[in-house]
């Protein structure tokens, strides 16, 4: 069964078709056709037998109502020979079925398969080959810019788990930031959480901090939500520090009504009596005897 990264990975092109030209732009060197539209068209590939196979995802560049270059994407979270020989397929049944230049992009979050894919496939003489583009964490921009990072989220979100334990994470966080910003609610939410789930506990402290840090004006309700989330959470680790160094017992029920309090103004009146309270109760609120 295909993993969530790998499903997640592949509703990225789905969700934004323009990512597949992005990428093959840049290993490329820009050696794509000239285009004004990106299209996301049918991953099945009727043509083929067996009629189990079917590409991950299949993007379409037009220019003047033309195809001009299909692009076949996969993801490819490990090496798996079986590829070698359904990759040609899906290349040559969607070149019969629009007449136009194909490109096999893979997508590799390891640069270990990179490594693998992006050899030539041959298939017999004289010559005949399909060569793969494989994009991973090397092949992948670099993306500190917030005002691109909001232009190209999904290339925002692919540089911050590709690059953000290599370089001065700061600015990639920032523009992870300004990215997530940029989007729908639920698309942001599950962005954010893909990211921190890549992330190590150090930079995932990082993140967590920078996303609560004063001065950043959030624009969508739902980052502003995640601020406020993640204020409170600052404020409940507040309160809990203060009892800790007064040596108040705190049971794993109060513990818990804590931690899930979202109300900001009670958590602060919490740490305020933390300062003077001899057992947890003493906080008053939802804690009081």
């Amino acid at each position: 069964m295909p993993s969530q990264k790998h499903e997640l990975l592949i509703d990225m092109f789905r969700e934004r078709p323009a990512l597949a030209a992005l990428l093959l732009g840049g290993p490329l060197h820009g050696g794509i056709p000239d285009y004004d539209e990106v299209h996301l068209s049918s991953a099945d590939l009727p043509d083929v037998v067996p009629t189990e196979y079917r590409a991950d995802a299949v993007v379409t560049l037009t220019r003047g109502g033309a195809d001009v270059l299909a692009v076949v994407v996969e993801v490819q979270l490990r090496p798996d020979a079986r590829k070698l020989l359904s990759w040609p397929a899906y290349v040559a049944t969607l070149h019969a079925r629009l007449g136009c230049q194909v490109a096999l992009l893979v997508v590799c979050p390891n640069q270990n398969v990179v490594d693998w894919a992006k050899g030539p496939i041959d298939l017999g003489p004289p010559g005949s080959v399909v060569t793969p583009v494989a994009v991973g964490p090397g092949q992948t921009p670099v993306i500190t810019d917030p005002e691109i990072a909001r232009q190209y989220p999904e290339l925002a979100v692919l540089s911050t788990v590709a690059h953000i334990g290599e370089q001065d994470p700061e600015p990639l966080i920032k523009a992870f930031v300004a990215a997530l910003d940029s989007l729908e609610s639920d698309r942001g939410l599950l962005y954010h959480d893909f990211v921190l789930s890549a992330l190590s506990n150090a930079t995932r402290k990082l993140l967590e901090e920078h996303m609560i840090k004063p001065g950043y004006q959030y624009t969508s309700d739902w980052a502003r939500g995640l601020l406020a989330k993640g204020e409170a959470k600052g404020e409940a680790n507040a309160v809990l520090t203060v009892l800790a160094a007064r040596g108040v017992e705190v049971p794993d029920e109060a513990r818990s009504v804590i931690t899930d309090c979202t109300d900001l103004d009670q958590l602060r009146d919490w740490i305020q009596r933390a300062v003077t309270a001899e057992r947890v109760e003493d906080l008053g609120g939802a804690l009081g005897g």
